[in-house]
């Protein structure tokens, strides 16, 4: 009995020494793939910090050049966007590439899924090309006031997949560039001047001729509508309660609204005080007599 006991302690110590060996081994390996994987990591937050500083400093490189080259703003802004996201692509392969993984499987990787790549960014491609076209044909630049889509606002910005408006309520409104290229885009600022309409309503019974008279008074008095085109007023339809009186003028683009309130405010004080009569709906009730 004391014979087995005594065999069975070395037997149970070089049991013992061996899992103490391997678990040293083990984390022997764990502390050296921790070492790389850590130096690793750190390397790749390096490149992707030194990589940031470098596009922004590339950035206002090329922005310094296109604007000392005077480049319209909008195929500025359309360069500095293709720019920063080239650019950001490079650094998320070379960061991916310092984590250990094989720049070249990634990129086969990226060719077995081309087509799904594909499918998925069709509209986006769209709008690139739809850039593209729009900075190539230029229906519009930077500044313009433009409707489209439903939306109207200046031109902000055209970048490679949209193209950015400011509303007049200070909205920033992002309308991809394929439905600008392939759709229906109004430029108020594209001409220099532009026409104003108004139609105003008389009293029946007014003279028209003092009507005319007075509304060509109004218009000479204000020195922002041209004289050429030579400002238009007829009488334009006789109405159910009213007899309408149309006018046409040109003013400048930059001029269109402030005389078209101007003219709304003028017409109506200049109106009252000739006594020329605005209608309103009445209904005339006539009673038989029995």
């Amino acid at each position: 009995m004391l014979v087995l006991l005594q065999t069975a302690i070395p037997a149970d110590g070089t049991v013992v020494e061996e899992g103490f060996s391997k678990l040293q081994v083990f984390l022997q390996q764990l502390i050296d793939w921790g070492v790389a994987a850590g130096g690793n990591i750190i390397g790749a937050i390096l490149i992707f910090v030194i990589g940031r500083f470098l596009i922004s400093l590339i950035k206002k490189m090329v922005s310094k050049l296109l604007a000392k080259r005077h480049v319209d703003a909008g195929i500025q802004s359309f360069v500095k966007s293709l720019v920063n996201i080239l650019l950001t692509i490079l650094l998320i392969i070379a960061v991916i590439g310092k984590l250990g993984v094989e720049t070249t499987s990634f990129a086969a990787l990226l060719a077995s899924a081309g087509v799904a790549i594909g499918m998925a960014l069709s509209g986006n491609l769209q709008n690139f090309a739809g850039g593209l076209i729009i900075l190539l044909f230029r229906p519009y630049k930077v500044g313009d006031w433009i409707e489209s889509q439903g939306v109207s606002g200046t031109v902000r910005e055209i970048q490679i997949f949209h193209t950015i408006l400011t509303t007049a309520d200070n909205k920033v409104i992002y309308i991809p560039n394929g439905a600008l290229s392939s759709g229906t885009v109004t430029n108020y600022s594209r001409e220099d001047t532009r026409r104003v309409d108004w139609v105003i309503g008389v009293e029946y019974g007014e003279n028209y001729d003092k009507v005319e008279e007075t509304v060509r008074r109004i218009i000479a008095e204000d020195k922002r509508i041209l004289a050429d085109p030579a400002p238009f007023v007829a009488l334009h339809a006789l109405d159910a309660s009213s007899v309408n009186v149309v006018i046409r003028v040109w003013v400048k683009s930059g001029d269109y609204w402030g005389v078209y309130f101007d003219m709304n405010k003028t017409i109506y004080s200049v109106f009252n005080k000739e006594g020329i009569g605005f209608p309103f709906p009445q209904l005339t009730v006539h009673q038989a007599k029995d």
